[in-house]
């Protein structure tokens, strides 16, 4: 059967981009896995969460299996909240709902702000689940250099200038990720911060604030968007996949309570009552603060570890930013497709995420790669840098 005629115009146009999660490599069960942006095995608290568990379910019985839920999903509202507070992002709890992770998050907001002609403002790179989820959405993007500072917001006032005087189109939506940006790990400094929230009063646009890796600060956390939001107009989505475990799928938007409201108004029964307890229960005896700080000195040493290792075994036409938090080095191979390499460099037993994925046109990311030092072990770690530069010094002898 054609079911051509019955899906919606929105969806056909979503149809026509590359399917979602094409990014994900193919890899082989002995692989050093570079690629994977997730958390430390050794430091998802297992059998915290499983007392958890028991200790819910022992208290409250067949409650947090109901569509109802339990009175800890509004516990863990105030939890988030107060952690929030502590983060100086001034908040009550009606200016906050709960999501099924980040992701649901952007797609929550893409949903309600945006269609087919809204023009919508990324940074190049960007986070390539964001940009699979807007591209459902919008088909008109600007595009934002990133620097090693994160965001060039001087190159973007000159853009909204230009465009305002050519009567373009001007952006409805800024999507940035100013803290441990993923994929290339720089930061925004608070001078372009403060420089981004005036352009966003001057232009007239709201910013979707991802702030998923913002707890993992190597030495200091910059303020976030949001404490800096005078007007309303930064949406802060946020996430304890990183800091607690992502299978629980537990993330937010902190933002206005008119904004809430219309959000939670699509939104709707979407939760999982069952793991927003869990989590509520678990972050009773565990605080945010306390399960950050401990991950913060681990991730440090890790990044330590992966970057003397590019320093030691790398040749000299590769370069890469430092991370000061978060997950993710960001390399560049000057006259080498990063995509064909992948192949050769797994079969040599180790991964990384090709660099195209994050770019909107995706030649441009074709001599950039992602490497992630938060999966593996610290002995992993340099064991697959050099792995990866012998076979990027091969590469170029052929």
């Amino acid at each position: 059967m054609n079911y051509t005629s019955f899906f919606s115009e929105q969806s056909k146009a979503s149809f026509q981009n590359e399917p979602p999660g094409e990014w994900m490599p193919n890899i082989p069960n002995d692989c050093i896995r570079l690629s994977s942006g997730y958390p430390d095995p050794q430091l998802v608290p297992v059998q915290e969460i499983d007392q958890a568990v028991h200790d819910l379910l022992t208290k409250e019985q067949d409650l947090p299996l109901h569509y109802l839920g339990t009175p800890k999903m509004d516990q863990l509202k105030s939890q988030i909240t107060k952690h929030l507070n502590k983060r100086h992002i001034s908040l009550q709890e009606s200016e906050l709902l709960v999501t099924a992770g980040a992701c649901q998050a952007i797609d929550l907001i893409s949903r309600v702000f945006m269609d087919r002609d809204t023009v919508v403002a990324i940074e190049k790179p960007t986070y390539m689940e964001a940009l699979e989820i807007f591209k459902n959405y919008t088909s008109h993007f600007v595009e934002i250099p990133i620097d090693d500072q994160g965001m060039d917001t001087e190159q973007f006032e000159k853009m909204l200038m230009e465009r305002k005087k050519n009567a373009q189109p001007l952006p409805k939506m800024v999507y940035t990720i100013p803290t441990f940006h993923n994929p290339t790990g720089t930061t925004m400094p608070v001078e372009r911060r403060h420089q981004l929230m005036q352009l966003a009063s001057e232009y007239d646009f709201l910013i979707i604030e991802d702030h998923a890796y913002g707890d993992l600060y190597f030495d200091e956390l910059p303020p976030p968007l949001k404490s800096l939001d005078k007007e309303g107009r930064v949406l802060h989505v946020g996430s304890l996949s990183k800091i607690v475990a992502p299978g629980l799928r537990i993330g937010w938007i902190a933002t206005t309570e008119t904004l809430i409201q219309k959000l939670y108004w699509f939104k709707k029964d979407l939760d999982h009552p069952f793991l927003q307890a869990v989590m509520s229960t678990y972050l009773e005896s565990y605080s945010i603060a306390e399960q950050s700080e401990s991950l913060r000195l681990v991730y440090k040493e890790k990044a330590e570890t992966m970057t003397r290792a590019l320093e030691l075994y790398m040749p000299e036409e590769v370069t890469w930013f430092y991370p000061d938090g978060g997950y993710f080095v960001w390399i560049q191979i000057d006259g080498v497709d990063t995509t064909k390499l992948l192949t050769t460099a797994t079969e040599n037993g180790v991964s990384y995420i090709p660099g195209e994925f994050f770019f909107l046109n995706r030649e441009e990311g074709k001599s950039y790669l992602r490497l992630s030092y938060s999966y593996e072990s610290k002995e992993q770690i340099e064991k697959g840098i050099k792995l990866l530069a012998d076979v990027i010094k091969n590469n170029n002898k052929a």
